[in-house]
């Protein structure tokens, strides 16, 4: 296959892997596989697709790596935390762990534009050697008790903010929920703005995507959403959602979890290679948003390998990460030139950052 390309990944889930699902990133998969034999806590146990090694391997020099910690109210039946202090300290955890990373030399966190052309430069001259860069996202933004918390996280070096998850949430109403921002969402969209912040549009029901398109006006990203031209729901972008983010310059990412690729299908029940889930399936989701654009300048990867779901729950040609080498191949074979293909790979999501942080 000749030279690997340079992958950045715009959203990986690598904290919650090694806090709630207590997996050492430093491991190979295989090691991690091992590790987890007979447990049944997590869906995906034994399962698992990333680890540093296999990012290593896939060239995947950088990422968007989250926090993630939902706030739930009484009686909802989804995952989380009882009060919003709570999600914060479990953000402020995974938080000390990118810290631990980057002292064992494993990890490098990228927080402007000079940081990322560094990075760059000393992955070009020896990748085996330098650490792995990540800019930090939230993802779902329930752990910020109040606006103040915000600015604390920027001081740390948090970039992007997603507003919501799933479900209702303290800012705004996410997959599988219908809403709009209320007060508070529009105060947390007006902050991550005067921040100079990146919005993650991703997991934004219709009405709360369309309210905060209408009062935000600083720069927008997709780190992980598919077509809703292939799959029909709320979880996926319309083509008037994918417009609106084209429009304002935004890059993305295209994600491997298997209910997102076809419809129908019904999680712990369906298999990915009954149900013809392949590395294709990414590919029809690029090129729709290329067409969209008329170039290739919006589409890129966000995998969201290991965001709760392993082997069980993605294509069947992928084994671990490492494995999105496979995608330029793939590319090029639907007539994506060089140039595209550096685009959808690193490229847009390096432009982006230059501009934006």
């Amino acid at each position: 296959m000749g030279e690997k390309v340079l992958i950045f990944d715009g959203h990986l889930d690598l904290s919650m892997n090694a806090l709630e699902w207590n997996r050492d990133l430093r491991w190979t998969v295989e090691e991690i596989r091992k590790s987890e034999e007979g447990l049944t806590d997590k869906p995906d146990r034994g399962k698992g697709t990333v680890s540093f090694p296999a990012m290593r391997e896939g060239n995947i020099g950088l990422c968007t790596a989250t926090q993630i910690a939902r706030y739930v109210k009484r009686g909802s039946k989804l995952p989380g935390w009882n009060s919003p202090e709570q999600a914060w300290a479990q953000t402020q955890g995974q938080l000390a762990w990118y810290k631990a990373m980057e002292e064992a030399g494993e990890m490098v966190q990228i927080k402007n534009s000079g940081e990322l052309q560094n990075h760059l430069n000393q992955w070009k001259e020896d990748p085996g050697n330098t650490p792995l860069g990540y800019v930090l996202s939230l993802e779902g933004a329930d752990s910020i008790v109040t606006l103040d918390y915000l600015e604390r996280a920027y001081e740390y070096g948090l970039r992007a903010v997603g507003p919501a998850h799933y479900g209702p949430g303290t800012y705004a109403y996410g997959t599988d929920s219908s809403g709009g921002l209320g007060k508070k969402g529009r105060e947390l969209v007006r902050e991550i703005e005067r921040l100079g912040m990146i919005l993650d549009a991703t997991h934004l029901c219709d009405e709360s995507f369309w309210e905060t398109m209408k009062i935000f006006n600083g720069p927008v990203w997709a780190s992980h959403n598919n077509c809703r031209k292939f799959v029909p729901h709320n979880r996926q972008y319309s083509d008037e959602q994918i417009k609106e983010l084209i429009n304002r310059n935004a890059v993305i990412g295209v994600a491997l979890d298997a209910w997102m690729m076809v419809p129908g299908w019904i999680r712990g029940k369906s298999e990915p290679e009954a149900m013809g889930v392949s590395l294709g399936i990414m590919i029809d989701n690029i090129e729709h948003i290329c067409q969209l654009a008329g170039n290739s300048l919006n589409a890129a990867i966000g995998s969201d390998l290991d965001g709760g779901y392993g082997k069980e729950q993605c294509p069947y040609d992928l084994e671990t990460i490492a494995d999105l080498q496979k995608v330029p191949v793939l590319l090029a074979e639907r007539g994506f030139g060089k140039d595209d293909i550096k685009n959808i790979m690193s490229d847009n999501w390096i432009r982006f950052l230059e501009m934006n942080i």
